[in-house]
C-alpha cells in the first residue's frame, strides 16, 4: 500500500471510530513529527537549523458540542479527559493532556469563543525518540480547534503559539524549530530555518534519498539536567561577548574572528560550547546550498562534521550514538550520519539511498545489536507535508 493509500486507510477509520465514540460526524486534521538534518542546539542561540517533517504524525477527528466542554479521547494512552473551556486550568496536571490545555487556554485568549468539542487522538510518531511527538500534537490541536471555529491563524502565528505553550504551560524550554516545521514541512523538501528572524527556505531533497532515523533505545538519566547546563553555557559564552563587543544579544552575533580574538580568555568548557554553536550555524548554511545543488556527498560530509563536534565540543553524544553513526559509516548507499535531537541517546539521522535502505536496515540492526544487545528501532520516511485537513 503506498503512503497516501496508508493515510487515507488511517483517517477513514479514524473518523470511523469517532463515530462509533462520539456518536458524530467529525473533520480530520494531521500534524508531523520532525527530524533535524543538521544544526543542533543552535535554535536557542538564535542561530540556523535545517529540519525536514517526516511521515509520522499526530491526527485529531474533532467534532463540535452544543455547550463549552472539551472532551479528549487519546487512544495512544486509552484514557479520556474532560474540560471546561470556561474555566480552563492555568497550571499543568503533568499529563499528556496538558500539551492540548495548553495550547487551547492561548487559543482563547488570543480569539475568544472556541466552541466545545469532542476529540479523538491518534499518533505514531515514536515517542522519547526526539521526533518532536510533542510538537506534533500541539500543532494538531491548533489546527484542529481552527478548522472547527472556521477561525484562521497566520503558520508563523501557530508556530509561536504552540512553543509558548510548551514553554510557559507544560514547562518545556524547547525552541522553536519543532512547531515550525510541523506548520510548514513540506514533501520532499527539508527547511533552513533562521531562528532569530524566523524568515526559512525550502530546498528539495532528490526523490531517491531515504530519511533513515536509527533509534538506540537508550535515554540516559542526565539528559534533561545537561540539556539545561549546556543552554545555560551558551548564555555565559554571550554575556562573556557581550561585554567586549557592542550589539551582541546571543552567540548568533559572534563570528569565528570574533571567537579567535576573545576565546582565549574563556573558560576551556564554555569555548568548547562556543565553537559548536559557531562551527554548526555555518554547517547549516553551507548544508543548504549543498542541498540546492544536489551535492550529496558535501551534505553528508557536513553531517559528519555536525556530529564530530556535538561529540568533541558540545559533548552531548553517548557510546551508543557513537556507534550507529560509524556502523552507518560502513554501510552501502549512505550520504551521510549524526546524532540528532538533544543528545544522550536517542536517534541518528541517516541520508540513504533508497535502493539500498533495506540492506542498511539489517546491517545497523545486526551490529548495534551485537554490540550491545539492545535491538534498535530503525524508521524510514521521506520528507512530509506540515499540518493539514485530511478531510
Amino acid at each position: 500500500m503506498s503512503d497516501s493509500a496508508t493515510l487515507e486507510h488511517q483517517s477513514s477509520t479514524l473518523m470511523e471510530r469517532f463515530r462509533k465514540l462520539y456518536g458524530q460526524d467529525s473533520l480530520l486534521v494531521q500534524a508531523p513529527g520532525r527530524v533535524n538534518l543538521i544544526g543542533e542546539h543552535t535554535d536557542y542561540n538564535e542561530g540556523f537549523v535545517f529540519p525536514a517533517a517526516i511521515g509520522f504524525q499526530t491526527q485529531i477527528a474533532i467534532g463540535k458540542r452544543p455547550d463549552r466542554q472539551m472532551v479528549i479521547t487519546s487512544e495512544n494512552y486509552g484514557e479520556r479527559v474532560e474540560y471546561d473551556l470556561a474555566n480552563l486550568p492555568h497550571t499543568r496536571r503533568d499529563h499528556w493532556s496538558d500539551y492540548v490545555v495548553g495550547v487551547v487556554n492561548l487559543m482563547e485568549k488570543m480569539l475568544g469563543g472556541l466552541p466545545g468539542a469532542n476529540l479523538l487522538l491518534h499518533g505514531n510518531v515514536p515517542q522519547g525518540a526526539g521526533l518532536s511527538s510533542s510538537a506534533s500534537l500541539e500543532v494538531a490541536v491548533c489546527k484542529a480547534f481552527l478548522e472547527l471555529s472556521a477561525k484562521t491563524m497566520e503558520g508563523v502565528t501557530i508556530a509561536l503559539l504552540c512553543q509558548q505553550a510548551e514553554n510557559e504551560f507544560v514547562g518545556a524550554r524547547c525552541g522553536i524549530m519543532d512547531q515550525f516545521i510541523s506548520v510548514h514541512g513540506k514533501q520532499n523538501h527539508a527547511l533552513r530555518l533562521d531562528c532569530r528572524t524566523l524568515e526559512y527556505r525550502l530546498l528539495p531533497i532528490p526523490g531517491d534519498v531515504r530519511l533513515v532515523i536509527c533509534n538506540t533505545m537508550v535515554r540516559h538519566s542526565l539528559a534533561g539536567g545537561e540539556y539545561n547546563e549546556r543552554r545555560a553555557e551558551c548564555e555565559t559564552a554571550a554575556r562573556f561577548f557581550a561585554e567586549r563587543i557592542p550589539g551582541v544579544k546571543s552567540l548568533r552575533d559572534i563570528t569565528l574572528e570574533d571567537y579567535e580574538k576573545f576565546g582565549g580568555l574563556m573558560p576551556a568548557v564554555i569555548r568548547k560550547r562556543c565553537h559548536h554553536i559557531l562551527t554548526e550555524n555555518l554547517r547549516v548554511l553551507q548544508a543548504a546550498e549543498a542541498l540546492q545543488a544536489a551535492d550529496l556527498g558535501l551534505f553528508g560530509r557536513l553531517m559528519g562534521s555536525s556530529h564530530a563536534s556535538l561529540r568533541d565540543d558540545f559533548e552531548v553524544s553517548c557510546e551508543e550514538l557513537d556507534l550507529m553513526v560509524e556502523l552507518a559509516a560502513g554501510q552501502e548507499g549512505v550520504y551521510g550520519a549524526r546524532m540528532t535531537g538533544g543528545g544522550f541517546g536517542g536517534c541518528t539521522i541517516n541520508l540513504v539511498q533508497g535502493k539500498h535502505v533495506e540492506a542498511f536496515q539489517k546491517g545497523v540492526a545486526a551490529g548495534y545489536q551485537k554490540a550491545t544487545g539492545r535491538a534498535p528501532e530503525i524508521y524510514v520516511s521521506s520528507a512530509a507535508n506540515g499540518a493539514s485537513r485530511l478531510a
